[in-house]
C-alpha cells in the first residue's frame, strides 16, 4: 500500500475510537491505539504487527509525550492524529461543581492540546501530517440544555483548532474539526457520562426531564459510529482534507440553524454594528 499511514488515535479502548482504529487497519494503515488502560485497548483490537497499544491519559502531558515517543520508536512517524478521547459532564451550570467543570475541560479541551503538543514536533520534522479533532454539534451551537460544561469544552476545542490551522499549515500540516450529531457511541454510558448532583429546587422539574432524555438516548442514537469511522478515513485521503466535517443529518440541521441565527443577528443590528468606527475630526 503506497499511501500507508500511521494513525495515532486517542480513546481507542472503546466506542468510536475502536471503530476508527478498525477502519484504519482495514484500509491497510498502521495504528497507535491509546487509552488509559492499554490492556483494554489490546483486547479490543487484537494482536497485530500493525497495532501498537499505548497507555495514555490525555489529561497528562507526560503521558502524551511518552506515548508519542513510543509510537515513533515503533513506526518512525505519525501521519494522522485523531483527538477522540472525551467525557461528558451533564447538568445545569449552577449545579455543576467547579471541580466537574475542570474535569470536563481537562478531558475534552486540555487533553487534545496535550496530545497535539506532543505530536506537532514529529509532524513539523516530517513537514506533513493531519490533525483531526472530534468536536460535536455542541461545538457549533451551545443551545443544548444541560450541556454547559460540554459545550464550553467543545467551543474551546473549535477555537483552538481553527487558530492552530493557521499556525501549522506552512509546515504541511492540515487540521480538521469533526462535528458529529448523535452517534451510537459510548459517550452516554455510565463510564463516560457524569451528572451534576441536584442542588437547586428551581431546576427540579426540568432536571427530571433532562435526565430522562439523556439516559433514554443511550443506545438509541441514530448515527452509526462504524460509518463515521469510515467517513474519517475518506476525508483523511482527500488532498487537501476539509477543515471541517459535519457528520450526520442532525448535525447539518444544527449547523444550518446556527448559520440562520447568525445571519439574523447580523442583519438586526447591522446599522449599529457598522456605526462604531472612529470618525475623522473635521478640519
Amino acid at each position: 500500500m503506497s499511501n500507508r499511514k500511521v494513525w495515532f488515535i486517542t480513546g481507542a479502548g472503546r466506542g468510536l475510537g475502536v471503530d476508527i482504529a478498525r477502519a484504519a487497519l482495514a484500509t491497510g494503515h498502521r495504528v497507535v491505539a491509546s487509552g488509559r488502560d492499554s490492556r483494554r485497548v489490546s483486547t479490543a483490537l487484537g494482536g497485530s504487527n500493525d497495532v501498537l497499544a499505548v497507555k495514555l491519559d490525555v489529561t497528562s502531558g507526560a503521558d502524551a509525550a511518552a506515548a508519542v515517543r513510543t509510537a515513533v520508536e515503533r513506526f518512525g512517524r505519525i501521519d494522522v492524529l485523531v483527538n477522540n478521547a472525551a467525557s461528558f459532564y451533564a447538568g445545569y451550570f449552577e449545579e455543576l461543581t467547579p471541580e466537574q467543570m475542570d474535569r470536563q475541560l481537562a478531558a475534552s479541551l486540555i487533553g487534545p492540546m496535550n496530545v497535539t503538543r506532543a505530536v506537532l514536533p514529529v509532524m513539523r520534522k516530517q513537514r506533513s501530517g493531519h490533525i483531526i479533532s472530534i468536536s460535536s454539534s455542541a461545538g457549533l451551537s451551545g443551545a443544548f440544555e444541560f450541556g454547559t460544561a460540554y459545550a464550553a469544552s467543545k467551543f474551546g476545542l473549535e477555537g483552538f483548532m481553527e487558530a492552530l490551522q493557521v499556525e501549522v499549515a506552512p509546515f504541511g500540516i492540515a487540521t480538521t474539526v469533526v462535528n458529529p450529531g448523535f452517534f451510537r457511541t459510548e459517550l452516554l454510558t455510565e463510564q463516560s457520562t457524569n451528572y451534576a448532583e441536584p442542588a437547586i429546587d428551581d431546576y427540579d422539574e426540568r432536571r427530571a426531564k433532562q435526565l430522562e432524555f439523556w439516559k433514554r438516548q443511550n443506545g438509541q442514537q441514530s448515527g452509526d459510529p462504524a460509518k463515521l469511522a469510515r467517513a474519517l478515513l475518506a476525508i483523511a485521503s482527500q488532498e487537501p482534507p476539509p477543515r471541517r466535517f459535519i457528520a450526520g443529518a442532525d448535525a447539518i440541521a444544527t449547523a444550518e440553524q446556527k448559520v440562520t441565527e447568525l445571519k439574523a443577528q447580523i442583519e438586526a443590528f447591522r446599522g449599529l454594528s457598522t456605526s462604531l468606527a472612529f470618525e475623522s475630526p473635521e478640519v
